[in-house]
Order: C-alpha cells, then sequence, then structure tokens
C-alpha cells in the first residue's frame, strides 16, 4: 500500500469510464490483490431510501456493477449487496428499495442481492459506549466486506461518509432504539465508531462523483463532486472527504469523535494520498453545519468558556422543523421518531421541542424532504464569525 486514501478523477456514471476509474483507485492501495479464488464478499452499500440514482441518494449501481465485475475476475465465489436502511428490515420492503435504486443492474454482473434478513449479535467489550450491538446477520456468510459509500451531507452528522455508512448494519427496527439511547451527537458517533471496530470493513469505496448537498442525506441536492474515493481507514478517508466539501472536522462527530479516540490524526497533511485531494475540493458546496460543534471550531472554546453547553442547548441547538407548504401530511415523520415526539394537527406534524433528541430520522426519512435542518439565529452568525 502506497498511501492511506486514493483518488481519481471521475465525472460521470458510463460503465465503460467506470471500468477505467475503478481499477486506477484502487491501484495505490494494492488492487484486489487479498482477494482470493472462492472468497465470498459482501458490498455493504448505502441503500438508505428507495430514491432512483440520479437523485443521489444512494451509492451508484455502475460503482457496484463494475466492483462485482472486478472481484468475479478474482474468482470470488459470491458477492452479496446489502443493507439496512431505516424501517421494516424483510423482504418485501427491501426488494422494493433495491429496485427503485437501481442496483438490480448488478446482477447482471454477477450480483446477489442479499435475501438473509436474520438478526444476530456481537460483543465488544472495547467499546466506548456500546459494548453490544445488533447487526444484519448477512455480514456473517462473507470472508469480507467492503463498504461502498456515497459522500452526502447529514442534518445529525453533518456528514454521512464511510464511518456513517456502516451504521446500516444495524438493522432497520432496532435504529429507532440506538437513536433514543445514544441522543447525543458524540455519543452516536462514538457508538458508531465503536460498531466500526467489531465489525470492520475489508475496504471503503466513496461515491463521490455525485454527491449530496443541503437537506441531505435523502432531500438535498445533487452535486457534481467529479472523484472516486478509497482507502482501508474509514477515519483518514472521512477526513479527506471532508476536506473535499470544504466542511471541518469539528463540525462532523464521527471525525472529531475519531480524533479523540486516537484513530485520526488532527490535520489532513499528516494522511498519504496518491495526489493532492486539495485539487478535488468543491469550493461553494453547501453543507449543513452541525451546530452543536460550531463552537469548538476557530477559537469560540474560549469565547464560551464553561457557559457554552448551556448556551448551545438554549440558543445554538440546529432541529428539525417541518416546511409546511411542501408537507403532503403523510405522518412518516411520526412513525419513523424514536422518541414518539411527532403529532399530527390538522394534517401537519407537531414537534414537542422538549422531548425531541434531535436524532433528525424525520428529516432523513421525509419522502418529500419536506423536514428541514433549522439553525438558530446566532448558530447562523457564529458560522460568519
Amino acid at each position: 500500500m502506497s498511501c492511506d486514501v486514493s483518488l481519481v478523477r471521475c465525472t460521470d456514471y458510463e460503465i465503460d469510464h467506470m471500468r477505467r476509474a475503478l481499477p486506477r483507485l484502487l491501484e495505490p492501495l494494492g488492487g484486489l490483490s487479498w482477494v482470493t479464488p472462492g472468497m465470498k464478499v459482501v458490498i455493504k452499500a448505502n441503500l438508505v431510501s428507495g430514491k432512483p440514482p440520479e437523485d443521489a441518494v444512494t451509492t451508484h449501481p455502475a460503482l457496484l456493477c463494475v466492483l462485482t465485475e472486478m472481484l468475479k475476475a478474482k474468482g470470488a465465489a459470491s458477492v452479496v449487496i446489502g443493507d439496512s436502511p431505516g424501517g421494516v428490515y424483510n423482504a418485501a420492503y427491501l426488494n422494493r428499495i433495491y429496485q427503485k435504486c437501481g442496483i438490480t443492474a448488478a446482477e447482471q454482473y454477477g450480483a446477489v442481492l442479499n435475501q438473509n434478513f436474520g438478526i444476530t449479535e456481537v460483543h465488544f467489550p472495547e467499546a466506548a459506549v456500546a459494548h453490544e450491538f445488533k447487526y444484519t446477520a448477512y455480514l456473517d456468510d462473507a470472508d469480507a466486506v467492503i463498504n461502498c459509500c456515497k459522500l452526502k451531507t447529514h442534518g445529525m452528522m453533518g456528514m454521512t461518509c464511510a464511518v456513517k455508512n456502516m451504521y446500516g448494519m444495524v438493522p432497520g427496527s432496532v435504529k429507532s432504539e440506538y437513536h433514543y439511547r445514544y441522543s447525543d451527537p458524540m455519543d452516536f458517533a462514538r457508538m458508531i465508531i465503536d460498531l466500526n471496530r467489531a465489525k470492520p470493513a475489508r475496504l471503503h469505496i466513496v461515491d463521490a462523483v455525485v454527491g449530496m448537498e443541503g437537506n441531505g442525506p435523502t432531500a438535498g441536492t445533487p452535486r457534481e463532486i467529479g472523484c472516486l474515493l478509497a482507502g482501508y481507514d474509514p477515519y483518514r478517508l472521512d477526513m479527506i472527504c471532508a476536506g473535499i466539501i470544504g466542511l471541518p472536522p469539528a463540525c462532523i462527530p464521527t471525525v472529531a469523535a475519531a480524533q479523540g479516540l486516537g484513530l485520526c490524526p488532527d490535520e489532513p497533511g499528516d494522511i498519504t494520498t496518491n495526489e493532492p485531494w486539495q485539487s478535488f475540493i468543491v469550493p461553494d458546496f453547501e453543507n449543513i453545519r452541525n451546530a452543536e460543534v460550531l463552537a469548538q471550531q476557530d477559537g469560540n472554546v474560549a469565547l464560551w468558556g464553561r457557559m457554552k453547553d448551556r448556551l448551545m442547548k438554549v440558543f445554538m441547538r440546529s432541529r428539525p422543523a417541518v416546511q409546511k407548504d411542501e408537507c403532503i401530511g403523510c405522518a412518516e415523520c411520526g412513525r419513523i421518531c424514536p422518541a414518539k415526539v411527532i403529532t399530527m394537527v390538522n394534517g401537519k406534524p407537531r414537534i414537542d421541542r422538549k422531548k425531541c433528541i434531535r436524532c433528525f430520522c424525520c428529516q432523513e426519512f421525509c419522502p418529500v424532504g419536506a423536514m428541514k435542518v433549522h439553525r438558530t439565529p446566532i448558530a447562523k452568525l457564529l458560522e460568519k464569525l
């Protein structure tokens, strides 16, 4: 391995272009030399919602098709593609997701779409916060897991990429429990890191050909970033991705938590890449600034001092807010809410602010993007300081 993170330019999803780009991406990391004949490989994709590929919500099927093709050429006995989005975890629901996301195309290249919907547990004594997990049992059938994620904004975590995508190992029916148990963003981030350490992927690949900006991770705007990234270390990979979209590490709880646990360097300059990652920066990328950590960046800690926690809770914390003229009154936000604090009043959702845990599940799973991430005026002001 000649670098920590590999990057290549890739500006579209045309299959032949992907066939050229993906081997070039993996070559600085040793290619797929670790794949041996007869190996069973799982590709853990981002299939968070049943949206078409052009919406940039999920891992693009072209990447999954070519990766499957490469794995089969190396002699992999099976390549299974799977994920567990929020909601029920069963064949009927996931098969609809597969169809809508277009990944059924990967079957033509030798992939199998996961049909094992069992749930199992793992104990992890070395955990920072979560010493045991329920996770999707199909992963245990694999000799290796490849995490194939999408670079997007995220209401709670600021950014979803390699580390956050592994939360998809948790069955959809269990996700609400974990959101409620780890409602603080930093605790939630540490929990996801514990999951990554307990069930590590062999390789991480980032689909950043077209990412998502704005109201991500499901209702934002597709944005051309024009690259693919890969690495064996998800924390270093995420730090480079954060730099590309102009998001400070302090605004991404998973990166900040990884740094606190000694899993990630303080500066991207300590991460080796096959070529300068700065040439991939998207200067006007529209991010979601996570107000919980705004006071930690650019010297604001000294400004707020001991009053930081109280002020953030009262004046700065981002929260979900419904755009009523966009809301269709489907009540999905109330059904998905882990804390059960959303009720329908006159056909529109009302959130009990005192009990809201700010997990942003309602924002993530609103089918029409009517639930937004609301930042207070003080949070917006601090962002400009």
